[in-house]
């Protein structure tokens, strides 16, 4: 492995390739997961997504939120995500170009495990959600099977001469995404994905690629959906 490329140099060269393979198996999966866990927090509300990549996520949440904003340390991926949702701004998480209290929810996925500095993060996300609105946090599970495989396998190729040990990656307990929160958020559920399946190219399998999916859907409902290797944490901000 090279030194590591700080996030926005590695996000850059993520993004010429990042959404070849995110229209169908186990990427499509991942995000109506991570949706679903939103959904009904989104609905008539306005909606900042932070790394908001290409805006395949925010696109979604375009059809039942009110607004959406995406804002994105990369000016590659931001081309991208240009024409997809309707309005992106290219902003570090850890200084968001927003007044305090202006959304109704901020939600941030696939991003904050390779932000280093994570408790001022959450709490400059937390800053520009109004009072009784709700952040989304998704954080990587240090206690979960994709964990687990991660440590063994050999990394993966992101770009040319790029691949996913080139950037800080930080894998929580929820106990530790529970310190990350400032005093002014208060947790109220979280959300597991990916908790059984050993491996993503799985998902592209005509008929096992289905039912996986519909087995990890089945055990996010249960006690296991802790042990996913994706934790969405919800909060509420104080009124």
């Amino acid at each position: 492995m090279t030194d590591r490329l700080d996030n926005r140099s590695y996000y850059d060269a993520m993004a010429g390739g990042y959404d070849r393979e995110r229209h169908r198996g186990y990427h499509v999966f991942l995000d109506e997961s991570e949706v679903a866990c939103v959904a009904d927090l989104v609905t008539g509300a306005d909606v900042l997504e932070v790394g908001c990549g290409t805006g395949l996520i925010l696109s979604r949440l375009a059809g039942v939120a009110d607004s959406v904003v995406g804002a994105d340390l990369s000016g590659e991926m931001l081309l991208r995500a240009v024409g997809r949702v309707p309005s992106v701004v290219q902003a570090n998480a850890t200084g968001l170009p927003f007044p305090n209290d202006t959304f109704d929810v901020a939600v941030s996925f696939k991003v904050l495990a390779h932000v280093p500095p994570i408790r001022e993060t959450v709490a400059e996300i937390a800053r520009v959600v109004k009072p009784g609105g709700y952040v989304a946090l998704e954080f990587y599970n240090r206690h979960s099977l994709r964990t687990a495989i991660k440590r063994l396998k050999s990394p993966s190729s992101v770009a040319s001469d790029v691949d996913d040990t080139d950037v800080f990656t930080r894998y929580d307990s929820l106990a530790d995404i529970r310190g990350y929160l400032p005093p002014d958020l208060e947790l109220v559920r979280t959300h597991g994905i990916r908790i059984a399946m050993p491996l993503a190219v799985l998902m592209k399998a005509p008929v096992l690629g289905p039912v996986l999916a519909w087995h990890e859907r089945f055990l996010a409902r249960t006690p296991l959906g802790r042990f996913g290797g994706f934790l969405v944490a919800v909060a509420r901000k104080h009124l």
